[in-house]
């Protein structure tokens, strides 16, 4: 066939597809993702916002998750990075990204719950800078790209103009949400709210030291007892699986020392899309065809599928497939009834001025001016 025959059936195939969604580009073509960047301040004075941060972590993981477009739930991509420390060196502006842009919720939370406070000189300007430039942002217009930064020095510390990096966070198409630990005008006073206003942003104020208050509610208990089982249909493989199904379980365990409530938004995440585990599960990577199961040596299986055939490995990861389904089916159903006990709960007691208020807040306009909505 020559080359001019080829190319005009290409060019009838796009026609086809156009004409079909009415000559614009299917929903599907667009990018269902977000990617959000948390950028911690880590100074002394700033145990309680880490500490709301490692309890409310799986409550704003869940809101995003809920979110869908054109029907399809986004990918979920969480950056952290922490500053202000003075356990970092001066010549990193005190200064690190604890991880980049990344789908593997168990290592945010891992990091989160490493994190210390120590110091420091607050540079929001830099911070700010590094996150634009150093994070893989999608190039699309479709994606949802937002920073949160928290901190409670003057915005304008440090030799990097947050005007300028607040101008190329624009350019991007990222937005700068703003989070001030402390009183909302003295926020205003030390450039908090400009420095979201110039990067289409949200500026909010918080009580860091806020006790958490948890709303027991009837469905907690089997959430929590569902979550757990979940963990019984993973299957670790390759070279990083026996590390990952650690991590997970440490997680487990973390979230458990963070109040009743942190558990079972956990466990709820477990049961969400958003949270994958393709790179050290078997059950995930095969589902997302990321892995070819007849491609794995023996040594990289676990010892129970060593033995089986390749129909009795397959009929094996199915069956724990459906099995975690089935659980998170379960999960989710119990959530919603959990949800309307909350709101009727909260429509008696007053807003919480906390972290995970003030992200959820913004997000969600935010994420709705891109066509997502909220389940």
């Amino acid at each position: 066939m020559n080359r001019a025959v080829s190319g005009v059936r290409r060019v009838l195939v796009v026609l086809a597809v156009l004409a079909v969604f009415g000559g614009a580009a299917a929903p599907g073509f667009s990018e269902e993702k977000i990617q959000v960047a948390i950028l911690l301040d880590t100074s002394n004075s700033m145990d309680g916002l880490i500490s709301q941060a490692k309890a409310q972590l799986w409550k704003v993981v869940n809101e995003l998750a809920r979110t869908k477009r054109h029907g399809v739930h986004p990918r979920l991509e969480v950056a952290l990075f922490q500053y202000g420390n003075d356990g970092l060196s001066e010549e990193s502006g005190y200064i690190q990204m604890v991880s980049g842009l990344t789908t593997d919720l168990d290592t945010i939370s891992e990091k989160l719950f490493q994190l210390t406070t120590d110091g420091g000189e607050e540079y929001c300007g830099e911070v700010i800078d590094r996150a634009v430039s150093r994070l893989s942002w999608s190039s699309s217009n479709d994606v949802l790209k937002v920073i949160y930064i928290a901190g409670n020095e003057p915005f304008t510390q440090g030799t990097v103009d947050y005007a300028r990096s607040d101008a190329r966070a624009a350019r991007r198409g990222i937005i700068v949400n703003t989070i001030f630990c402390g009183p909302f005008d003295e926020g205003v006073a030390t450039n908090w709210k400009d420095g979201a206003d110039r990067a289409d942003g949200r500026y909010m104020s918080i009580d860091q030291d806020q006790e958490l208050v948890s709303i027991p509610t009837p469905y907690d208990p089997d959430i929590v007892k569902l979550g757990d089982q979940l963990n019984g249909t993973y299957v670790a493989y390759g070279s990083g699986g026996a590390a990952g199904e650690s991590r997970q379980a440490a997680q487990d365990a973390n979230a458990a020392t963070m109040g009743a409530a942190a558990p079972v938004e956990r466990s709820v995440a477990k049961a969400q899309g958003a949270y994958t585990n393709s790179g050290w599960d078997l059950v995930d990577a095969v589902d997302k065809k990321e892995v070819a199961l007849g491609s794995l040596k023996d040594d990289q299986l676990p010892e129970a599928m060593r033995k089986m055939s390749p129909a009795e490995r397959e009929k094996y990861l199915q069956g724990l497939s459906k099995q975690r389904a089935d659980l998170q089916a379960r999960i989710n159903d119990l959530n919603e009834k959990r949800r309307v006990f909350l709101a009727d709960a909260q429509k008696k007691g007053s807003q919480a001025n906390t972290l995970d208020a003030a992200m959820l807040g913004s997000v969600k306009d935010e994420a709705a001016k891109k066509g997502f909505i909220t389940d």
